[in-house]
């Protein structure tokens, strides 16, 4: 498992149309699940201009949270930490980015928790609908870099290992 994390990356955002990303991530051999195949059909995906990030990790007990925490109060938690939820669009740029995320021990794709060595993508839900995937996750399986979409509803209480990436503030002048 990765134990490496991210204090501070600069990501850029945006710049592609839907299809430009698609063919971005497929030509860097960045296998997608159909939850993230939903999220990218949303229209938050249309071309727009680049504009640079910075993130940064922080684990739920990190947040606060030694027992775990449900998904909306991890994002309040950060906020209250100072830190931004990530553009909905972050995802799959991140994943464009994290060249070096370590593959999981694990190789199983898990339901019902967050899976080996994932980094979840802390942004605001594009859907109030349990049904409609709520982000993106990173992980690399058997050296094959994943971009996947996860669903949840409010009452799933994350572990207290499982990693988050929010934006991170703005270093002062």
């Amino acid at each position: 498992m990765n134990t490496s994390r991210i204090d501070r990356l600069e990501v850029a955002v945006g710049g592609l149309s839907r299809a430009e990303l698609r063919r971005t991530l497929a030509s860097r051999n960045i296998l997608l699940n159909a939850h993230a195949e939903t999220l990218l059909d949303a229209e938050v995906f249309d071309k727009r201009s680049p504009h640079i990030i910075a993130v940064t990790e922080r684990t739920v007990a990190d947040l606060g949270r030694p027992h775990g925490a449900p998904l909306p109060d991890i994002l309040e938690l950060g906020r209250n930490l100072g830190l931004a939820l990530c553009p909905a669009e972050a995802g799959p740029y991140l994943r464009l980015a994290l060249n070096d995320q370590a593959t999981s021990a694990d190789a199983t794709m898990s339901t019902g928790k967050a899976p080996d060595g994932s980094l979840t993508v802390a942004s605001e839900p594009l859907s109030a609908d349990d049904d409609y995937p709520k982000g993106f996750y990173l992980r690399v399986v058997d050296g094959r870099a994943w971009l996947r979409g996860y669903r949840c509803d409010d009452e799933h209480i994350w572990s207290p290992g499982d990693r988050f990436v929010f934006q991170a503030n703005s270093p002062s002048p």
